[in-house]
């Protein structure tokens, strides 16, 4: 018998939010946690985004609520600025018919404007890190009458560096509280975190087989490092997709990317998590209105993002593991259409392949690189179709006398070529220099638990090189000038 959320005993408010938000049965992760959040129960959800965890921790923690009480008694730390906007308008349509207030706290906003809404008495704060790191030294948050915590992609936040700072925002929050941590990993330090914060957590877990996406058809291609850029360009030539998202590991590379691109005529722009907030904003509408056809991004830039209408993803570079694969991918496929995956490989980078592919339990096919005469041909084939479409769909009686006058000038073949080649957007042979990326390695039994690659070790998910990552977040993240004491140590410590 399939569960509904009737099921679930949830108020009439609840209920109605519900409704209007269109859900109709509770997703896996929904179903297993629930029950156990509003029992009151410490929970590890082990999911991906895209599996409905928003909800299935919002609803019990919504449900617990008391609306007559103006502190503050629900926190949900995210570890990006968009996760934290997209948390908080999630939690806003779940708890609107309850009339909670739910106030997004993240760096780059002005903290003297937030100061003031934080006056309004919001009863749930979604925040990164550094910025509720920030607010507590300030006083400007108390954390003393919280009953719920919940720490959504902990895995992120370790991979950019925030451990310490989750480790002192939960010393800040009362014993007895509820904490609900969701990871798509569970690395070590996120197991002492469960181990030294959590009572007794309930484990519920979605398989992979749950997260990946049945319409997303999956390739990869063999090719070296320096090759890598040009069969990007021919494959856009080729398969002209609608929107697509091409992922690179580090900041660097989405720059470089972005240029390179646009240096060969195509509209494109990268987001990562250097760029002011009005600027990634900004980027992201002009893609989701098709303003720009390729969007350039990092794994941490992209985590979150709810994108509809992406037709093809291509990883420029292998992501990092199976999971940020996962998350890459399904970007696209989404509402039911069908989307295309490309990943490209060097030889040394074969064994991540058969490794995503044991994880997901799917294969991807093998798609070989496409040559510039292939390019070239998929371009005039488009050419011919749009010219086949005007004859059958135009009125072309004003143009006839002057193709007459054409034709008895020179040979009709040679006239239909040359329209041919002139509205034929032929392969853009603009130079351009990337500067190359080591590549990756499985970690093997004998370094479990390390980086598998010594150069991994310089970069985060979000491509910023550690020395200088922390000082950015740290600027970005905390207000000018405002530390943690976490920070401070991390800062000076990269210098």
């Amino acid at each position: 018998m399939t569960l509904t959320f009737q099921d679930l005993g949830l108020s009439s408010s609840l209920m109605q939010s519900i409704s209007k938000m269109g859900f109709e049965e509770p997703s896996p992760i929904q179903a297993q946690t629930i029950p156990l959040g509003l029992q009151n129960k410490d929970v590890i959800g082990q999911a991906q985004t895209g599996t409905g965890k928003t909800a299935a921790f919002g609803i019990p923690l919504i449900e617990k609520i008391d609306v007559k009480n103006n502190n503050i008694q629900a926190v949900v730390v995210a570890p990006t600025r968009e996760l934290a906007i997209q948390v908080s308008e999630e939690l806003y349509k779940i708890g609107y018919h309850k009339r909670s207030r739910v106030l997004p706290i993240y760096g780059g906003q002005d903290i003297n404007r937030q100061i003031r809404s934080l006056k309004k008495n919001p009863h749930i704060i979604v925040g990164t890190p550094g910025r509720l790191i920030d607010h507590i030294n300030r006083k400007t948050i108390r954390l003393n009458t919280v009953h719920t915590i919940v720490l959504d992609e902990a895995d992120e936040m370790l991979n950019m560096g925030f451990i310490e700072d989750i480790e002192a925002i939960l010393s800040n929050v009362p014993e007895d509280r509820q904490t609900l941590l969701f990871s798509a990993t569970m690395p070590d330090p996120i197991r002492r975190i469960a181990e030294n914060f959590m009572k007794n957590p309930e484990l519920v877990k979605v398989k992979a087989k749950e997260m990946t996406v049945p319409n997303i058809t999956q390739y990869y291609l063999e090719t070296q490092e320096r090759k890598k850029f040009d069969i990007l360009t021919r494959l856009l030539d080729i398969q002209s997709p609608e929107l697509a998202i091409v992922f690179g590991r580090t900041k660097r590379r989405v720059d470089e990317l972005s240029e390179a691109l646009t240096l060969r005529g195509y509209t494109a722009e990268g987001i990562h998590g250097d760029l002011t907030q009005a600027k990634r904003m900004s980027t992201l509408r002009k893609f989701k209105e098709g303003a720009i056809e390729v969007l350039v991004a990092t794994d941490v830039a992209a985590r979150g993002l709810d994108i509809s209408g992406v037709t093809h993803v291509y990883n420029f570079d292998v992501p990092q593991d199976p999971e940020s694969y996962v998350h890459r991918i399904g970007r696209t496929g989404r509402a039911g259409k069908t989307g295309m995956a490309m990943t490209f490989v060097t030889p040394r980078e074969l064994d991540i392949v058969k490794n995503i592919e044991r994880t997901t339990k799917r294969k991807m096919d093998r798609m070989k690189p496409p040559t510039v005469d292939e390019a070239i041909e998929s371009q005039q084939q488009m050419t011919v179709e749009k010219i086949r479409s005007i004859v059958e769909n135009d009125n072309l009686s004003f143009y006839k006398r002057t193709a007459e006058e054409l034709l008895e000038e020179f040979d009709a073949q040679l006239v239909v070529a040359a329209a041919i080649k002139f509205m034929t957007k032929e392969p853009n042979d603009v130079e351009v220099k990337l500067t190359e990326e080591a590549p990756l390695f499985i970690k093997s039994s004998k370094n479990k638990g390390r980086s598998n690659n010594k150069r991994r070790g310089d970069y985060n998910r979000s491509g910023g090189q550690k020395k200088n990552n922390n000082r950015s977040y740290g600027d970005r993240d905390r207000g000018k000038g405002s530390y943690s004491n976490s920070a401070k140590r991390r800062y000076s410590n990269s210098k």
